[in-house]
């Protein structure tokens, strides 16, 4: 048997029929997809998810009335966009390949706690599951239903020497 890599990406640079795509991206996934056993998930936009929204602090002050709309700065607002059926998608995949009893090794890269079911049911299945959160903090549930925890990509937050 073989390990199986699963990594939900989330590139929110541009919005091509609802999918999320940036100019390098959609490259790197059109080559992925051509792979040899790949199946690539990626998420769908519902319509009014994606938007324009100020951050809780300056909120705060707006309400107060000590802080006005056209006195918000550029880091005061933020574009966000939520992919929806990623997780979903992963999660059913990697039931899959457990209860199918194709791979030994499911390394996931990711690390909110929306994997915790499908880790825990993958280890139930006999498969190790290693997280590679990409430096990112891990939320205690996941942490809990993994058997090995690295990252493999540099460490963006570490200062160069």
């Amino acid at each position: 048997m073989s390990a199986f890599q699963i990594r939900p990406f989330y590139e929110n640079t541009r919005i091509e029929n609802g999918l999320v795509i940036g100019g390098q991206v959609k490259s790197f996934f059109n080559e992925l997809s051509k792979k040899r056993k790949v199946a690539l998930r990626l998420g769908r936009l519902a319509d009014h998810s994606a938007g324009w929204r100020i951050r809780p602090e300056p909120t705060k002050k707006i309400l107060k009335k000590t802080l006005k709309v056209d006195d918000l700065v550029e880091n005061d607002v933020y574009y966000e966009i939520t992919q929806k059926g990623v997780d979903m998608r992963l999660g059913l995949d990697i039931a899959s390949l457990a209860f199918k009893a194709q791979v030994d090794q499911i390394v996931l890269v990711a690390g909110d706690a929306d994997f915790v079911p499908a880790a825990k049911l993958a280890r139930r299945e006999g498969i190790d599951v290693v997280l590679d959160p990409m430096w990112m903090s891990v939320g205690e549930d996941l942490n809990l239903h993994i058997d090995g925890l690295w990252s493999t990509s540099p460490n963006p937050h570490s200062k160069p020497e």
